[in-house]
């Protein structure tokens, strides 16, 4: 394997001419996103396959959400990426395509209405960020898991304000909510209030309720963050 195919080792002593690389895709990512309205990210494993549940319920969440007036972003990709991009575009939404280029992968997938492409994964992960008031995390590897701690760590540290988080498929992170209940935050390694970052729903329209609600109130502004959120969506049950 080629050396030269890892990012890392490409940026040298003798290679400081990259950061206007950096720079030009910083100011690309600014520019294409900076007017696509309130966006939600969502986030999800490329492997999954169209008549998979995952992939049909990320369309079918984005489409819903495309439906609310929100932009979809996603990873640009196949599987989960691909079904997110999808929804929205059959709801006629804004499908935000944030594309990564890899060793011996195929381009973008087909139902981007707007598509960045990006060498590096921090760039592409700071638009992520910067542009969404909500996060949706479907069942994925490494990348998915990657993404969604990103976001808490943030969140967690003040980086950025409070937005919403779901996990979306309770049987699938049913094992990690468990591991961090019950070894991190007993070991003192996490505070137990830290996990109300967190929300699990299965349900899409309630989950698209919930985001449309937020969106409303600017819920994310509250000095309480996303527990003023919760708080305030039980209420207008009510």
């Amino acid at each position: 394997m080629p050396e030269s195919q890892f990012v890392i080792d490409e940026i040298t002593a003798k290679d400081t001419w990259r950061i206007f690389r950096i720079m030009s895709e910083l100011v690309e990512g600014f520019d294409s996103l900076s007017k696509i309205g309130p966006a939600v990210s969502i986030f999800g494993s490329k492997r999954c396959q169209p008549g998979d549940p995952e992939y049909q319920l990320a369309e079918t969440l984005a489409f819903k959400l495309a439906e609310s007036g929100f932009a979809v972003i996603t990873g640009g990709g196949p599987g989960i990426m691909e079904a997110g991009n999808k929804g929205a575009k059959l709801a006629g939404g804004k499908s935000v395509g944030l594309n990564i280029k890899l060793p011996f992968e195929q381009g973008g997938n087909q139902y981007q209405t707007l598509s960045v492409d990006f060498r590096y994964f921090f760039l592409r992960k700071l638009m992520f960020i910067k542009y969404a008031m909500a996060f949706i995390i479907l069942p994925g590897g490494f990348g998915t898991v990657d993404e969604l701690f990103e976001a808490l760590n943030l969140m967690q540290t003040d980086k950025i304000k409070r937005f919403p988080l779901y996990l979306v498929g309770s049987e699938f992170w049913g094992g990690l909510l468990d591991w961090l209940k019950e070894t991190v935050v007993k070991r003192g390694l996490l505070y137990e209030n830290e996990l109300a970052l967190i929300q699990v729903i299965d349900d899409p329209d309630e989950l698209v309720r919930q985001i449309t609600w937020c969106e409303k109130e600017k819920c994310y502004l509250s000095p309480e963050g996303i527990r003023a959120f919760y708080k305030g969506s039980e209420n207008h049950d009510k």
